[in-house]
């Protein structure tokens, strides 16, 4: 239910406020501070706040500071004192909604609330038709499952994706934690900008600062020119710190300065740039462990996880298989263009009895190869069959493995004929012999 938020320290001018806007029909709640409002705050709250500038421990600026950072649509209306209008002014320049100079009258407020409500209504609405405008983009097909996992995960995603919230997202191996962190980049306002993925464990460590933050000309030997940083390339989008528990303990403490200021200094400059963007940040593991390992700065984990979001386990969840696995094959034709293949109940059933240790990712190969009909545990077949040749079945076990080569490399031949040990011209000529297309396998993405 829409609903209002007034934060005052006056308790007189509170009740008499409260009294006002509950006889316009509005619903209204009065806390005497600042951090009772935030308690109340997410990026789903379906309300506005009122908020008094001058209070103690917190003032207003600073709460709508903070709601912003939850939610930067949240409407934020300013009760304002004589001597605090250009204040006030400049706040709307900020993101304040609105804002009332004392004395004022309750039904001028009821009036300025009852827009911003309207206003935030809308908000929601458009969200709601975002996130499921179009198959494609509907979190429910790509999160496939009906578990109570699954079903949990998909709410929460849907409360916080519109939101400015960071967020920690943890999960095994293979789980789709990328596929949740776009799905969260796609429901918010910034869905029409940068989403930008730096994979931490595979950065250079001489060069992790230039990298993320950039760098002037000079900064180091080798620094011919100004370059700018990864994290300025996502301006306005949102940042993927993915597996961030491997970015080395130095970077952290300067990560948690960007992550609470939202400035960041190139190397070689003393001149700060404000970053608008949003960090979402993945972890295979539990950081708590690695806090207490001393891998992990303790800082940095509690500004991550406040917003935290856990992808379950295939074993967790082994009543998605079916479903899961029927629609990974028919993606996997549609890629190869291949006419439409059906797994049978009873490969499905054999399926869901796996522990996929792999997770998805894991569940896509299979996929793979029984829509390229390379699988033969999947293909069962008919006993009644002729035993195929000895060189038939050496090709198609050879055909087999260069697939599985391509579909673990992405169709970067390269790693393919080093990790199988060929020449580039034999690796080349296999694929001609076996009619396989290595552009069938490129810009798969992971889970």
């Amino acid at each position: 239910m829409p609903h209002i938020l007034l934060v005052d320290d006056d308790a007189d001018l509170r009740a008499s406020t409260e009294q006002a806007l509950d006889l316009a029909g509005l619903a209204v709640t009065g806390l005497s501070d600042a951090h009772a409002a935030l308690d109340r705050i997410t990026g789903g709250f379906a309300g506005v706040v009122i908020t008094d500038i001058r209070m103690p421990d917190m003032d207003g600026l600073s709460l709508m500071s903070r709601i912003h950072e939850i939610d930067s649509e949240i409407p934020v209306i300013l009760i304002t004192g004589h001597g605090d209008v250009p204040l006030a002014v400049r706040a709307m320049r900020d993101g304040a909604h609105d804002f009332v100079e004392k004395p004022f009258s309750g039904a001028q407020l009821a009036s300025i609330a009852a827009r911003a409500l309207e206003y935030r209504q809308l908000v929601l609405d458009n969200r709601r038709l975002r996130a499921v405008a179009g198959q494609a983009d509907d979190i429910e097909a790509r999160l496939v499952g009906r578990s109570n996992p699954m079903i949990t995960l998909r709410r929460q995603m849907r409360t916080i994706g519109p939101s400015d919230a960071d967020v920690l997202i943890i999960g095994e191996t293979g789980t789709g934690k990328e596929v949740v962190a776009r799905a969260l980049h796609d429901l918010s306002a910034r869905a029409e900008r940068p989403f930008i993925v730096i994979t931490c464990s595979a950065l250079p460590e001489t060069l992790i600062e230039s990298e993320l933050f950039g760098h002037e000309a000079g900064a180091f030997p080798g620094a011919i020119r100004a370059r700018m940083g990864k994290f300025d390339h996502a301006r306005g989008g949102t940042i993927l710190l993915d597996d961030i528990g491997a970015m080395p303990l130095d970077v952290q403490g300067k990560l948690l300065r960007v992550l609470q200021d939202r400035v960041i200094t190139p190397l070689g400059s003393n001149i700060q740039h404000d970053l608008d963007v949003r960090f979402i940040a993945t972890s295979r593991v539990a950081l708590e462990p690695e806090v207490e390992a001393g891998r992990f700065r303790a800082d940095l984990l509690y500004r991550l996880n406040a917003v935290s979001l856990r992808v379950p386990p295939l074993s967790e969840r082994l009543e998605d298989i079916p479903a899961l696995f029927t629609r990974l094959l028919s993606e996997a034709c549609a890629r190869h263009r291949l006419p439409t293949r059906r797994a049978s109940p009873a490969l499905l059933a054999e399926l869901a009895r796996g522990t996929w240790p792999g997770n998805v990712r894991e569940l896509r190969n299979v996929a793979e190869r029984f829509a390229l009909g390379l699988d033969q545990s999947a293909l069962a077949p008919d006993p009644g069959d002729a035993t195929p040749l000895l060189a038939d079945q050496m090709a198609a076990y050879e055909r087999k493995i260069l697939i599985d080569a391509l579909i673990r490399h992405k169709g970067a031949l390269k790693p393919v004929y080093e990790s199988l040990g060929l020449s580039r011209k034999a690796l080349y000529d296999k694929l001609v012999k076996y009619r396989i297309d290595k552009a069938h396998f490129q810009g798969d993405e992971n889970a």
